[in-house]
């Protein structure tokens, strides 16, 4: 499992939401068999979606980040619940592409620039409301920062860092995300930007021991942080039979019954990679059932 933690500076015009990731992007590793520098990529998008989804209110709401920038990862999708529990794909899991100039995996090269960062909160209401940001770096933090300015008219820093190992599992995996009220203080905006300046990277602080509450205290450090939430945070896939029987019976009697001309028909869950198997009965009846 992994941890949020949620901070607001004194005055209540700042808050903080920090996460440690470490095994929900192992997870992301272990179900999708992704390359070293796609488990960086999808694992900055997810923790990034979590931080998102942690701040909605409703207990049923949602948030979903679709990351389209043509490059060889393809898209990236990141759906993350109130709790923030994330589930998380990618199109091409396996990408092999030389390191960037600083020596360090090339997140940037294998998302691409050329696309946009689509965000997607289902809020319980008629329609789902959906914003749409030009990716301005590929890095993923800088993204979602760029979307809450745009789109939301809210200033705010992220930043999200995955270390993965020589053997390609998660050796760390966090970041945070900070969003400033209409009514805060230039002074806290000025506060911000030196701890931002002065902090190592995340992945260096959760190197030496740190969690996501230090992380949390740390970027609101001078603004008299107090501790909101502390939460524990999983990959968490939702699907189900009920759910898979509802998108097949959506493609339409015609189509249901070109599938049922086969033994078995198998829908595997592009989250969690788990298997459905319906026979040419079950396909058949879910036919009938378009028509009720």
């Amino acid at each position: 499992m992994g941890r949020i933690v949620r901070t607001i500076s004194k005055d209540a015009s700042v808050v903080c939401s920090a996460i440690e990731g470490r095994d929900i992007v192992g997870r992301i590793e272990q179900i999708h068999k992704t390359s070293a520098v796609c488990t960086a990529a999808l694992g900055r998008l997810t923790l990034g979606a979590s931080l998102l989804g942690f701040g909605l209110k409703g207990e049923k709401d949602s948030v979903t980040l679709r990351m389209s920038g043509g490059g060889p990862a393809g898209l990236l999708i990141a759906v993350s619940d109130s709790y923030g529990n994330v589930k998380s794909y990618i199109q091409n899991p396996v990408v092999e592409i030389p390191l960037n100039e600083n020596g360090k995996l090339d997140v940037k090269g294998a998302v691409g620039t050329q696309g946009t960062l689509s965000v997607i909160k289902d809020l319980g209401l008629k329609e789902p409301y959906s914003g749409q940001v030009p990716i301005v770096s590929g890095e993923i933090a800088e993204d979602i920062t760029q979307y809450l300015a745009v789109s939301e008219q809210v200033p705010s820093a992220c930043a999200l860092g995955v270390l993965v190992a020589p053997d390609l599992t998660c050796k760390e995996a966090g970041g945070f995300l900070i969003q400033l009220l209409p009514f805060a203080p230039e002074s806290a905006a000025d506060i911000i930007e030196r701890n931002i300046g002065t902090m190592h990277s995340v992945t260096g602080l959760l190197s030496k021991g740190w969690g996501a509450k230090e992380l949390a205290l740390a970027a609101l450090d001078g603004l008299e942080p107090e501790i909101l939430d502390d939460f524990e945070v999983g990959y968490v896939c939702d699907c189900c039979r009920e759910r898979v029987e509802r998108a097949l019976i959506s493609l339409g009697k015609e189509q249901l019954e070109e599938l049922a001309q086969d033994e078995v028909t198998e829908v595997k869950c592009h989250f969690c990679d788990k298997v459905y198997h319906f026979d040419s009965a079950q396909i058949r009846a879910l036919a009938g059932k378009r028509d009720v």
